[in-house]
């Protein structure tokens, strides 16, 4: 993919919109050289013909009518923490960062909903909801760097999907950019709208394709006074299944369910330097954890769960955080795939969405796969069970031509379950070329009259998600 502009032409774009948004929101050249813009996938990235930081949305839409009148692409970039490529300029591309817009504009303490700018951080969001009596239920990682505009963009998902679902179930409206500059304000702040198509569910989850989000109306939910923490040891993937019914049941505020397989645990246990709290290795492990307003209540609950699962064999063991630090300390062995991942590198990372009962299957297939044609390389397999997530991790690769037969391999499988290559990460380029196996040509065909709808030429996020040029 090369659609970049001549030279003279991107020179003109640039210039353009130096006069209309200022030097100090252009940097090109020495001032782009030092700074980050691509993304945690390690997916191929050309250095920006500019970097525009906007500090207004009305500046966000003024700069793109001037690359609408150049003909000039465009990618699109908020926190830099993606998996998928997709923020990573192409050739010829000026980047269109939205770190400036980060400004909290208002928490609404009856009614439980915030109105910010796309550039506000998760953690940012996290912090001023709390100080204001509320919750915001998405949490990553990547809490401290990605940016709510982006969350949106690609509809993340995270560790408490099982309760409080996707960022798309906490957007209640959406300010959005298109690509001829047009500013679309369906700030809406309502739970009941039905005055027509919902328009804002066009623009979650379409990776900056569509049009750029500047501001979101967010719902938040009441902050919890009172949590528990459990790490479980199950014998099976079938004891978990029958462990996150029970908790479903019993556990009114479960909001995560973790599994991590033995060769995930091990390899995090080591990586943190942490000893496992259990005296024997396990074949699976399970991290469970609530949240909610009655720590009496909510602790005597979790109490009977786990009796009744070590009782019948679910359970075989688990440990109880008797505190915030040993909660902590329980999640680091979920979390340390931070500090694995550099061990590991070049490494294939999926992150796959299958059917209950198929997974434990599609886990054996991958694994014999594995083992027939990357025996030497290591493989750890984790998810949120709870919402059907898989993530595996493979590395390092660094024979010719491994990365992609391996990602041809493992995504085969997962169309053979009827299963999605993207659970919560996107498309971006990295998966483009795999989209196939879970978008038949109608939806993607459907998809690509939608982008030429609303980006006729072509400029936001080109390339990415659906194909080259659109």
């Amino acid at each position: 993919m090369n659609d970049a502009l001549p030279a003279a032409s991107r020179d003109g774009a640039v210039a353009a919109l130096v006069a209309e948004l200022g030097a100090d929101c252009v940097l090109v050249g020495d001032a782009v050289a030092g700074r980050q813009t691509a993304d945690w996938s390690g997916a191929p990235a050309a250095a920006p013909a500019a970097l525009l930081l906007p500090r207004t949305t009305a500046q966000v839409a003024a700069a793109l009518r001037v690359c609408a009148a150049f003909g000039q692409p465009l990618a699109v970039q908020g926190g830099l923490t993606g998996l998928a490529g997709g923020a990573n300029p192409q050739p010829g591309e000026i980047a269109l960062s939205l770190a400036r817009l980060n400004a909290v504009e208002d928490i609404d303490v009856e009614g439980g909903t915030a109105i910010v700018q796309a550039g506000v951080t998760l953690e940012q969001l996290q912090t001023a909801a709390r100080e204001h009596g509320w919750f915001f239920p998405l949490d990553l990682g990547a809490r401290g760097s990605c940016q709510v505009g982006g969350n949106a963009a690609t509809n993340a998902g995270g560790n408490r999907v099982v309760r409080y679902g996707m960022m798309r179930d906490a957007v209640l409206g959406l300010e959005v950019a298109l690509a001829d500059g047009t500013l679309l304000d369906m700030l809406d702040r309502v739970v009941k709208n039905n005055a027509g198509f919902d328009l804002k569910h066009l623009f979650v989850g379409s990776e900056g394709t569509l049009g750029i989000i500047t501001r979101l109306a967010l719902r938040l939910v009441p902050q919890p006074t009172a949590g528990g923490t459990v790490l479980c040891a199950v014998p099976d993937f079938a004891a978990a299944t029958r462990l996150l019914r029970e908790a479903r049941r019993q556990l009114a505020e479960m909001t995560a369910f973790e599994l991590m397989w033995r060769d995930f645990f091990d390899a995090s246990a080591e990586v943190i330097g942490a000893a496992s709290p259990f005296a024997e290795a396990y074949p699976l492990y399970v991290l469970i954890e609530t949240l909610g307003g009655d720590a009496e209540g909510g602790a005597a609950a979790v109490e009977r769960f786990l009796e009744a699962a070590l009782e019948d064999g679910t359970v075989v063991d688990a440990v109880v955080a008797a505190s915030l630090d040993q909660a902590a300390r329980l999640w680091a062995f979920r979390e340390g795939i931070a500090e694995l991942l550099p061990r590991v590198r070049p490494c294939a990372t999926f992150d796959v969405s299958v059917a209950m009962p198929l997974m434990d299957g599609l886990v054996a297939r991958l694994r014999a796969l594995l083992a027939e044609h990357h025996p030497t390389r290591r493989h750890f397999f984790f998810g949120h069970l709870g919402d059907n997530n898989l993530h595996l991790v493979c590395g390092p690769l660094d024979a010719p031509g491994e990365f992609e037969a391996l990602e041809e391999r493992v995504y085969h499988e997962v169309g053979r379950c009827g299963g999605s290559i993207s659970a919560e990460h996107g498309i971006g380029t990295v998966k483009k070329p795999f989209l196939h196996e879970s978008r038949d040509a109608a939806q993607v065909e459907l998809m690509r009259g939608l982008k030429r709808l609303l980006d006729p030429q072509g400029l936001l996020n080109r390339g990415r998600v659906v194909g080259a040029g659109a």
